[in-house]
This record gives structure tokens, C-alpha cells and sequence, in this order.
């Protein structure tokens, strides 16, 4: 016969700072998504939590479906750590950010994360720049001309000189998911030119991480890219200052 034991008072129970004490930090991810997570969790700090959640959109990545996206984004954060213990939440896309706009992803983000410190992967990026002294930049991207024109737009805007933007007029992003990173260095630093202050490889799908230490050191300027942006920057916000190596200079930068 079981016995039904009575449950030991709450003061008897012993508690911790639990897995992460040191800061918890949210990524909302395009469904389509399958480079960012691997990234954050290959640059996770001990002690640093990192937790995900995804939005819907179609395969096709173009200025329209990445707009339709921002309706998602608040009821996306609400699944991250309702108990408002979430310290940072990121729109961990480059392209989806600057076409909903920073401002409207930090007001969606934190409707459903309201205790959260809200970026975005373009917020990152122009951050980074700033952070290794960029003006004048040349940009690669996997992209559609149509999404590259917006995002030199939305650049020189922030106040930097894009002096090229080349893509390479890919639409879907289980294309871009598979772009080698050997590929992506060479067509990195055959953008570069010695007017430029440092190159920026746009796009979280891109495993530009692979090989942005590489990057930088054949180029011999900073050189950035999306997601090593973006872990960054919510590094950063989240009071982190842990440093690494073979990643660039960014993230040895606090």
C-alpha cells in the first residue's frame, strides 16, 4: 500500500542560485533558423544561461515576409522565463531587426519580456562597429538585392560610409544555412579595400563565426559579423565581460 508521506516544510528545502547565477539571456529566433543557437551556446559563459524561442516565417526571406514577423515577437518573449528573471532579450536576426525597426522590436520584445533589457541583431552590429572605430565599411551578405538595398540604407542612416554592398542574391534560408565557411572567407576579404575601415559579413544564418578570426587577421582591420554582434552586445548589457579568443577583436573588446 503507498504511503502518502506529508511534504517537509519550505524551510527544510535548501536552495541555490540554481545553473546560471551570473545572467539569463533570451534569443528570439526565425523558425527557420539553425546557425544562431549553436553559436550562443559555443560562446556561453560559465554560468551564463542562454534560452530560445522562435517566431514563424517562411523559407523565403525577402523585405515582406521578414515585416510580417513583428506581430510574433511579443507573444514569442512571453515564453522566455516567465518568471521575469530574464535578463536580456535579442530579435536574432540582422535583416528581420532593421526591416521591423529597432525601436518597434524593442517596444514588441518587451511586451512580452517587460524586466528585459531588449537589442537586436542589428543594434548589435552597429554597436560593434562603433566599438572597433568603423566609418567607412564594406558589407557581404547572403541576401536579395532587395533586403541589401535597405540595409545600406539603414547603415548610413546609423552613420557609417557603406562604401559596397554585395550579396550573393540567395533567397531561401536553408540556402544560407549552407554556405561554407571557407567560402564565406574568401568572399569576405575579396570585398575589402584599402579605403575600408573594416568588413561586416551580414546575416545570422551564415556560420561566419567559423571563420571571423580568420577573416581578421588576413584582412589585418576588425572585421564583424552577425552573431559574434550580437553575443556581444547581449554579453555586454547582461554585465558579462568575459573574453575570447580566435573570434576577432570584438570579442576580446569589453
Amino acid at each position: 500500500m503507498l504511503d502518502i508521506v506529508k511534504p517537509r516544510p519550505r524551510a527544510d528545502i535548501r536552495f541555490d542560485e540554481g545553473r546560471h547565477p551570473r545572467a539569463k539571456i533570451g534569443y528570439v529566433l526565425l523558425a527557420t533558423e539553425q546557425t544562431v543557437q549553436d553559436d550562443a551556446m559555443a560562446l556561453r559563459p560559465e554560468g551564463v544561461g542562454v534560452h530560445f524561442t522562435r517566431v514563424p516565417i517562411p523559407d523565403s526571406i525577402t523585405n515582406e515576409s521578414l515585416g510580417s514577423v513583428r506581430d510574433a515577437l511579443a507573444p514569442a518573449a512571453e515564453l522566455l522565463l516567465p518568471d521575469g528573471t530574464l535578463d536580456v532579450i535579442a530579435y536574432a536576426c540582422t535583416s528581420g531587426s532593421l526591416v521591423v525597426g529597432e525601436e518597434n522590436v524593442f517596444a514588441e520584445l518587451n511586451k512580452g519580456a517587460p524586466g528585459a533589457k531588449a537589442t537586436s541583431l542589428i543594434t548589435g552590429v552597429i554597436r560593434a562597429l562603433k566599438t572597433v572605430g568603423a566609418k567607412r565599411i564594406v558589407v557581404g551578405t547572403p541576401y536579395l538585392d532587395e533586403i541589401n538595398a535597405r540595409q545600406a540604407d539603414y547603415l548610413a542612416k546609423a552613420g557609417f560610409e557603406v562604401l559596397s554592398i554585395t550579396g550573393m542574391n540567395l533567397e531561401f534560408d536553408s540556402e544560407m544555412v549552407r554556405v561554407a565557411p571557407d567560402y564565406i572567407k574568401e568572399f569576405a576579404l575579396s570585398l575589402d579595400r584599402p579605403d575600408a575601415d573594416a568588413i561586416f559579413i551580414s546575416c545570422g544564418a551564415l556560420r561566419s563565426l567559423d571563420v571571423i578570426g580568420a577573416i581578421e587577421e588576413a584582412a589585418g582591420k576588425p572585421a564583424i559579423c552577425s552573431n559574434q554582434a550580437m553575443i556581444w552586445d547581449t554579453l555586454r548589457l547582461a554585465g558579462i565581460e568575459d573574453r575570447f579568443e580566435g573570434y576577432g577583436r570584438l570579442l576580446g573588446t569589453f
